[in-house]
């Protein structure tokens, strides 16, 4: 992009299967409005040898992240060591990103993307990141963040914050990224370095936790608020299929909504949190 702007995404061998959530990912961009064309700016960034080779094989731009000693080829089970270096291996990278001067979004793959999310942003925030739960205040620190989705401008004040972040996770041992950053938001280095901090609203940033009602505004939808790779495969294709029946649907129609969450819906969560720990792992 002319603003030196890229779109990455992590991938791991789970995710990464035919018909699995790396598939239905990319199936957004092309289904979109105006989504297609940030395909060719979209960077995958494998942490496995065989989700590198799935990406060569799907996409075209993709990098591979591989850390000696950690396999990261299975699906990690929620707050597991691996989720957590994972997650911290991630923080890690883009720290790195930023340090080379890009802009970025980054994004889960469990992230639909309907329309080009880019006028959406505040234009004055070197950090900015989507919500499960917004309060209707870009700048109410309040507001419940999700590590999955995210725009950060490449400066002094995004890199320094990227470096607390990360160190904070020795400060806070055992908690994933975005439980830290909850710890971390109303700590007074930021202030200190000037960082612009903003919360993306749910109407455009939506997810399962709090869905994008309107579908003539809505960009990104993300699976979070569900338990388990099969919750979320059945949910996301219901997704993209309600999405498609909108996008065939006579103009100045009345829109039918979402027919999501179901299997990743509150109820099923929280019966899902009362179950005894599986033996296999399983990502939230």
């Amino acid at each position: 992009m002319q603003d030196n702007s890229v779109i990455l995404t992590t991938l791991n061998e789970a995710w990464a299967a035919p018909n699995s959530v790396f598939d239905l990912f990319l199936e957004s961009f092309r289904i979109g409005e105006r989504t297609r064309h940030l395909l060719n700016h979209l960077v995958v960034v494998a942490l496995d040898r065989k989700a590198f080779s799935r990406c060569l094989a799907a996409h075209s731009h993709c990098f591979a992240l591989v850390t000696e000693g950690v396999d990261f080829s299975s699906e990690a089970y929620f707050m597991t060591p691996d989720y957590l270096k994972m997650m911290w291996r991630r923080i890690d990278f883009l720290r790195s990103v930023l340090e080379m001067g890009y802009n970025f979004v980054f994004t889960d793959a469990e992230i639909m993307w309907f329309r080009d999310p880019f006028p959406h942003f505040h234009p004055d925030a070197d950090f900015q990141i989507a919500c499960d739960h917004f309060s209707s205040i870009s700048d109410d620190i309040e507001n419940k963040p999700n590590g999955g989705f995210n725009f950060v401008r490449s400066n002094n004040r995004s890199i320094e914050f990227y470096k607390f972040w990360y160190s904070s996770h020795e400060t806070y041992p055992g908690l994933h990224d975005q439980d830290v950053l909850n710890r971390i938001k109303n700590d007074s280095l930021i202030t200190e370095v000037g960082l612009k901090l903003r919360f993306l609203d749910t109407n455009y940033f939506g997810g399962f936790c709090e869905p994008s009602e309107d579908l003539n505004r809505v960009c990104t939808m993300h699976a979070n608020c569900c338990f388990g790779l099969q919750s979320k495969l059945h949910d996301l294709r219901i997704l993209l299929e309600d999405w498609k029946k909108f996008l065939s649907s006579p103009p100045n129609s009345i829109a039918s909504g979402w027919r999501v969450p179901q299997n990743c819906s509150l109820d099923s969560l929280q019966m899902d949190l009362q179950l005894p720990e599986p033996t296999t792992t399983d990502k939230l």
